[in-house]
């Protein structure tokens, strides 16, 4: 259909509905009447000739054809919103934005304590809502606003999304400070592959391309780890360890966090196993944020290791 037949409030309504699939919220959030909106989705129906949105137990869902719709709508009006605030800044010192970042557990025990202090310090008034990197809708959440920064060792954003890289970090190996190998310096390879071991899956991310590569070079030298647990994520693991004779192979900078707390203590592991590079990941959507902008740089001056390879990029 020609553009000029359409009403482009009605696409305003459309994108709203994607976001928050009832039509109260978005009556709510656009400041009219529910009658209205459902007037309004009703000429959008007619005038694309396709129902856009169903109506279900958990809300409006949307049909294929609005799915279709969905990222084009969106950048077109945050395009058009983009032109009519180019005047538009962000102070951090005023500010009452909430930002929603998806990481993984050991992220949040990583970032958020750091970050917390950083904004309490520069922008009091803002505030984070923290979602898990394993949830399906991510990349969509992330494409239509839901999402502003993902933070981690994310493969499934290596396509379609700006990155920055923070640092890189080896693995090493984790026990309790009383632990029977403890008492050695150097970890050697034997002692390794005999020791109980907890395995973390931590589905969603990177991590288990490292577990694998783990146990592949232990198998070129004719070894395999003894798996006496299997956990889906790190949450618990300083407490597991710190009360058995258990080991893991963990990221470095998730060792600092629990070392302390745990009463644990790191080994250099007795084989060469790539360590993993943490990135910040965005939208193009938000690319031209101010407000984006300065959050993505408060988290590369908070965690930046400052290497050459931490310019932003498309991938």
């Amino acid at each position: 259909m020609e553009l000029a037949r359409l009403d482009l409030n009605l696409l305003l309504v459309f994108h709203h509905l994607l976001r928050e699939k009832r039509v109260s919220n978005v009556a709510a959030v656009l400041g009219m009447s529910q009658p209205a909106v459902s007037s309004a989705l009703g000429r959008l129906r007619t005038s694309l000739g396709d129902a856009l949105f169903l109506r279900t137990q958990g809300g409006m869902e949307p049909t294929p054809y609005a799915l279709q719709l969905a990222e084009p709508v969106a950048a077109a009006l945050d395009g058009l919103q983009q032109a009519l605030n180019v005047r538009a800044s962000f102070d951090p010192a005023t500010s009452e934005r909430r930002f929603t970042l998806a990481m993984t557990d050991v992220g949040e025990m990583y970032f958020l304590p750091v970050l917390m202090d950083a904004l309490a310090q520069a922008a009091p008034g803002v505030t984070l809502n923290v979602v898990a990197v394993t949830s399906a809708s991510l990349k969509d959440d992330m494409a239509t606003g839901r999402t502003d920064l993902a933070l981690g060792l994310l493969p499934q954003l290596q396509a379609g999304f700006f990155q920055q890289s923070l640092f890189r970090q080896p693995y090493v190996c984790l026990m309790r400070e009383g632990h029977p190998l403890a008492s050695k310096t150097d970890l050697t390879l034997p002692d390794f592959a005999a020791a109980s071991h907890v395995r973390v899956i931590a589905a969603g991310t990177g991590h288990g391309r490292v577990d694998g590569a783990l146990s592949e070079a232990l198998e070129r030298q004719g070894l395999q780890r003894s798996i006496r647990m299997t956990v889906p994520h790190y949450v618990a693991l300083g407490d597991v360890l710190g009360h058995s004779d258990l080991i893991a192979t963990v990221p470095e900078r998730f060792a600092q966090r629990v070392t302390h707390p745990f009463a644990l203590t790191t080994r250099t592991l007795p084989l060469v196993v790539d360590g993993s590079v943490i990135h910040q990941f965005w939208h193009a959507r938000l690319h031209k944020d101010p407000g984006h902008q300065w959050l993505r740089t408060l988290v590369l001056q908070c965690f930046g290791d400052g290497s050459k390879t931490s310019a932003e990029q498309m991938a």
